[in-house]
């Protein structure tokens, strides 16, 4: 078997071809790819070339981690089946090629118990499911009432914010981009300068600014909590004492498990957990290196979904 992948040769070097598949072992499932989303944290500092050092690391490479496809062949016994619709977070079936995360192709040999069943009815939709995922953890422990910051307002920061709201808390969202203030759902956005609070018992960073660290300690409260939950390419660093006279505390919650997934996927199927409003570009495959481009260049795309079904 091959595929169409997306194949990252080098930073910026983007090119879209065939690549041959590795043979399904005895656990594998194939799967026909009909959308994969493009991540403009860690996919775009792969284009970039400004990945820090990360396993599996290096070019070529296919990107993607948030795939949705169908089955087409399945290993008896199972959890999954010919036909069904799955979430496939992603794929190491190229060969030589590293698959750094292995989901943008038009077809995946991947372990059968790495699928996600989902619901066919969510469409494209399902491809949001990592970073529902991903929202999921570094939600936990939030409590009903909790007052917490969110720090950014792209599709993880709504995605937070949302998954908060769906715990009980009343999240406040900061954005500086004015047009990204729009499309909150039950909970306020607000410029940093406009919010005077300073007692802050949980922040909750989703930005990916390294530099902004002194900045969100000053405004917890004695004992809080700021979790680091985007992905960030320099190094963090804070001046001491404020942090000290704070006793505050640090948590890194950037990666999504399998228990999150099936979180996220419970809010979903219960109403509790919207999907909608956050998938605002799409191309076909064949356009792939400049639905890259627009992903990471325009600050209009929240969320840009390439579509595999005419690229088999």
């Amino acid at each position: 078997m091959d595929a169409l992948a997306v194949i990252l040769e080098r930073p910026e070097g983007l090119a879209l071809r065939r690549l041959p598949l590795s043979d399904a072992g005895a656990g594998d499932a194939v799967v026909d790819v009909a959308w994969s989303g493009i991540s403009t944290g860690t996919e775009r500092l792969l284009w970039s070339g400004r990945m820090p050092a990360f396993p599996g690391m290096g070019y070529p490479l296919v990107p993607g981690y948030e795939t949705v496809g169908r089955v087409a062949e399945a290993p008896a016994g199972s959890a999954v089946r010919a036909g069904q619709w799955v979430f496939v977070p992603g794929a190491r079936c190229f060969g030589p090629v590293r698959g750094l995360f292995g989901g943008a192709a038009s077809r995946l040999v991947t372990p059968a118990d790495k699928l996600l069943p989902v619901d066919g009815s969510l469409g494209e939709r399902a491809c949001l499911l990592a970073l529902a995922a991903t929202a999921c953890r570094a939600a936990k422990g939030l409590t009903e009432g909790e007052r917490p910051l969110i720090v950014g307002h792209g599709v993880l920061g709504r995605l937070l914010a949302r998954v908060a709201v769906a715990m009980g808390a009343e999240p406040t969202v900061w954005e500086t981009d004015p047009a990204r203030r729009q499309g909150a759902e039950g909970y306020a956005v607000a410029a940093p300068d406009d919010d005077a609070r300073r007692d802050y018992g949980r922040i909750l960073d989703v930005s990916g600014d390294s530099s902004g660290l002194d900045g969100l300690i000053a405004r917890l409260a004695p004992g809080g909590e700021i979790v680091l939950a985007g992905f960030y390419e320099a190094a963090l660093s804070f001046a001491f004492p404020a942090a000290f006279m704070r006793e505050a505390r640090l948590r890194i919650s950037a990666e999504f498990r399998p228990d999150d997934l099936a979180t996220a996927t419970r809010l979903i199927a219960a109403g509790r957990l919207s999907l909608d409003g956050l998938i605002t570009h799409r191309a076909p495959a064949a356009r792939a290196e400049e639905a890259y481009r627009t992903a990471f260049a325009d600050p209009a795309c929240l969320k840009m979904v390439l579509d595999w079904r005419d690229a088999a």
